[in-house]
């Protein structure tokens, strides 16, 4: 019983940093099943399908809020989707070693900028008023679909930068990046179950506690100053990008 409480738990820990920042979930899926011992392309798989109702119960409550931008989120996910079933073709052909290492000084460098850029409240910015270029977000879909399906991550690891560097406010791109999620997140998994990555009992353990999170990180969003969420997001990226440099180096981090 106690068991299955801790995975409970886990899951809305998990749940609640996805919803908060838009990212699905899978950074810290995938360790925690690797860790409970769950080979590392199953614990991808995994993490892939586990997404999908984590993103899915993000989604929802942002949707409640009138946070989604909903043609910038359908035009990541046309791509996205592509990349996700490319990226979970990929594993069995390459190892994401070296990618993790480029893929995580890149982040650094975005987390930084995000971190020192201005942002301004939702408050202050109505969302049919703000203007992007739609033509580039396809191509950020493409990229984050890719990383979903080969790394487990979801995508919003690409989704909320790329979003806020064309001009989103922080809120509204990881609002939008939950919704996008849902359809790259389901792409991986299925890729990821026809290949036979995905653990079932495990998908089971955690789900529960993922979307209860997921509803409460996005209140906790709601909530939190832009600058706020900004900051605490760029951090949270760093740490992602340090772990992805070292876990690609060869380093046995958890």
């Amino acid at each position: 019983m106690l068991k299955y409480l801790t995975y409970f738990v886990v899951g809305v820990f998990i749940g609640i940093l996805a919803a908060m920042f838009g990212l699905g979930g899978g950074f810290l899926i995938v360790p925690t099943l690797n860790f409970l011992g769950v080979e590392i392309h199953h614990a991808v798989g995994t993490s892939s399908a586990a997404v999908v109702f984590t993103s899915l119960s993000s989604a929802i409550a942002y949707a409640r809020q009138r946070r989604i931008h909903y043609k910038a989120g359908f035009l990541l996910a046309s791509t996205a989707v592509i990349g996700a079933y490319i990226g979970a073709w990929m594993t069995s052909f390459i190892s994401a070693g070296q990618l993790k290492v480029i893929f995580g000084l890149a982040l650094i460098t975005v987390a930084v900028r995000i971190y020192r850029k201005k942002t301004a409240e939702p408050s202050e910015v109505k969302l049919e008023d703000v203007e992007i270029n739609y033509k580039l977000v396809p191509v950020g879909g493409f990229f984050a679909g890719i990383a979903s399906g080969l790394l487990g991550v979801g995508g919003g690891i690409i989704n909320v930068p790329f979003l806020t560097y064309l001009g989103l406010p922080i809120h509204y791109a990881v609002a939008t990046s939950s919704f996008a999620i849902v359809f790259t997140a389901t792409a991986g998994a299925i890729k990821h179950y026809m290949m036979g990555n995905v653990e079932l009992h495990w998908l089971v353990l955690l789900v529960p506690g993922l979307i209860i999170g997921a509803q409460l990180g996005a209140r906790i969003a709601k909530r939190t100053r832009a600058s706020s969420l900004k900051k605490a997001f760029a951090v949270v990226m760093a740490l992602l990008a340090l772990r992805m440099i070292l876990k690609g180096l060869g380093f046995s981090v958890p």
